[in-house]
């Protein structure tokens, strides 16, 4: 089974887990204030969940990548969506600060 290290813990999920589902269920706080309660749901629209990870991850499909180009986001910061990533290994996931997780301070 993968595990994820994340916030100082190690969570072990299924192979092909989706990345923002085994996050929620563990009580990781994946959004930055009140994207918490403004945010879509998974769909990978708002960007919200964009994270930065470690380790063997299936590669970006075509919503990653669009909604990951468009602002506030840019491609060369080389995060994910959590809601569109599938863990395939043992991965560190890492969150950053501003409201759809874009900036330039880690916070986990």
């Amino acid at each position: 089974m993968p595990k994820i290290i994340v916030q100082g813990k190690i969570i072990e999920c299924e192979k092909g887990a989706n990345l923002r589902q085994v996050l929620l269920k563990n009580n990781i706080d994946l959004y930055n204030g009140k994207a918490k309660y403004i945010n879509c749901l998974g769909i990978g629209t708002c960007g919200t969940c964009a994270v930065e990870i470690e380790g063997e991850i299936n590669p970006p499909n075509w919503k990653d990548k669009t909604r990951l180009s468009l602002p506030p986001h840019k491609l060369e910061r080389n995060l994910r969506l959590a809601c569109q990533t599938e863990v395939l290994g043992d991965i560190t996931v890492s969150k950053y600060d501003k409201f759809w997780g874009q900036g330039g301070t880690k916070i986990w």
